[in-house]
């Protein structure tokens, strides 16, 4: 009995070990990615405006969230893809604190698509490039 007890502790060493090497994988490369120069940085000043007209995504993120982190990349693909069909933005929760509130944003990263400043789709957790594309695509006209 020892023995399998003994087996199924290195099992679940094993597999720790290979899921921290991947995340700190994905995190070395969401930190060498450049962020686009065609997301649109949100405020508490600007949020509503920005959101009023046409297809707007926003991720709703903070710098010390991993997942945000892993998420980041994503985004800023996202922003050189749709550039001049939809915006991508990005909202600091922790600097923005209002709007998050406003939005009613308790976990993150958490994406909200806009259309016509209304909301259409929200998207909590990390999402594939394809997904997070294809949700916009079908608000576009």
């Amino acid at each position: 009995m020892s023995y399998f007890l003994w087996g199924s502790a290195v099992v679940l060493i094993i597999l720790f070990i290979i899921s921290s090497v991947k995340k700190a994988r994905l995190l070395n490369e969401a930190g060498q990615k450049k962020q686009s120069e065609n997301i649109i940085i949100l405020n508490d000043d600007n949020f509503r405006k920005t959101i009023k007209k046409g297809v707007v995504l926003v991720d709703f993120w903070a710098p010390w969230c991993t997942p945000c982190r892993i998420q980041n990349p994503v985004i800023s693909d996202l922003a050189d893809e749709f550039n001049g069909k939809a915006s991508i933005c990005k909202l600091n929760v922790d600097e923005n604190k209002k709007s998050a509130m406003r939005m009613n944003i308790k976990n993150i990263p958490n994406i909200i698509i806009f259309k016509d400043g209304k909301p259409a789709k929200q998207l909590i957790g990390v999402k594939s490039k394809h997904t997070l594309a294809k949700a916009v695509d079908s608000l576009l006209d």
